[in-house]
């Protein structure tokens, strides 16, 4: 009985799941106990203290009161869309994270090994995984489409509420979706011509091979990356949909309970999954600073993941002090942003990296 489809295939892709969807519940938990840490800091408060040494326990304090508050649904909402949109936008949130690699290829080696077991002979015959669960060489492609879907949710939940409020919201966030998924589209098509593939694995390696990272080479694209992805996650100073200010609480005004707290979840996943795309597109994914450089090759011995996950760690407090700091904008504004000045600058940066290109490779 061999034993290398069933290790290879199954196995270690559902160790690999259930390891990265820990550690992001984990995380995400702590994020939002970091980010009201950060915004206090700003405002010279002092946040969460009360539960745990300097608030640590918060977020778990928090998760029980969720799950223990009362689940509302309103007498006149779409019952069944009403439960199904917050899951709707949390699980492609967490689904992109299959394909997103978070340090070297063959890192962890499997040795091999030959078993008897019941008069059968288990075999495997060993092999080396990487820091990913799989690579698939449309990986960019994948991971614009599935976030895509998330937003479905917060559309449905508006509309599902059958209030007015949700129902602007859900408005708002479908033309914020539309004003800005193009131009970010746009904005990492310098990066895929340079790369010359749709894998996120081998746009890595081709910054690798090229010495530098690609935000030295695309540096508007990256600026044009970043302010759509704060925009598609409906973070400050895009947060439209939500606009407590105007709209209660925007989509999510009815939902209370665990439901409520799936739209955060799904929130801050996909602030990280931006975060990551950035790191992978323009800041080298796992690579050390300058890795080109060998004076800097001290550098390699911090583990690849680590590198990761610093880069990560700088765009999630960018996040955080956008929100502490600046003001939320108006919907025209928001609107003339997307399609009056990212737009054309998108297309322009794509027309400029390309006669680039022919100029210095032709």
């Amino acid at each position: 009985m061999n034993l290398d489809f069933l290790i290879n295939y199954i196995l270690i892709p559902l160790v690999k799941i259930g390891i990265i969807f820990l550690i992001l519940s984990g995380v995400i938990a702590y994020l939002t106990f970091l980010e009201r840490k950060v915004i206090a800091f700003m405002q010279v408060r002092l946040g969460p203290m009360r539960v745990g040494p300097h608030g640590l326990l918060q977020p778990i304090a928090d998760g029980l009161k969720l799950m223990l508050k009362e689940d509302i649904i309103p007498a006149q909402a779409d019952r069944l869309v009403f439960m199904l949109a917050p899951i709707i936008t949390l699980v492609p949130a967490f689904i992109v994270f299959s394909v997103i690699p978070f340090g070297a290829a063959s890192t962890i080696n499997l040795p091999a090994f030959s078993q008897n077991l019941f008069g059968q002979t288990l075999t495997y015959s060993g092999t080396s995984t990487g820091l990913f669960v799989t690579d698939v060489n449309i990986g960019v492609l994948y991971v614009l489409s599935i976030s895509s879907i998330g937003i479905l949710g917060i559309i449905l939940g508006g509309w599902a509420s059958n209030s007015k409020y949700p129902l602007l919201g859900a408005l708002r966030s479908a033309a914020q979706m539309v004003s800005y998924e193009v131009a970010l589209g746009f904005s990492i098509m310098g990066v895929l011509m340079m790369a010359g593939s749709l894998s996120l694995v081998q746009i890595v390696e081709a910054q690798r091979n090229a010495g530098t990272w690609y935000v030295f080479l695309q540096p508007v694209g990256f600026i044009l990356f970043f302010i759509c992805g704060v925009a598609e996650t409906n973070r400050a100073p895009f947060d439209l949909p939500e606009a407590e200010t105007e709209l209660v609480a925007g989509f999510h005004t009815e939902y209370s309970g665990f439901r409520f707290s799936l739209f955060f979840l799904a929130e801050y996943a996909a602030m990280i999954v931006v975060g990551s795309m950035a790191v992978t597109l323009f800041w080298g994914g796992w690579l050390r600073p300058f890795p080109s450089v060998a004076a800097l090759a001290f550098l390699d011995y911090i583990p690849s993941f680590l590198w990761f996950a610093a880069k990560v760690f700088v765009f999630l407090y960018c996040y955080l002090w956008f929100r502490a700091s600046w003001p939320r904008y108006r919907y025209d504004q928001l609107m003339k942003v997307g399609w009056q000045v990212l737009m054309p600058i998108a297309i322009a940066n794509v027309i400029v990296t390309a006669g680039l290109m022919l100029l210095f490779r032709g």
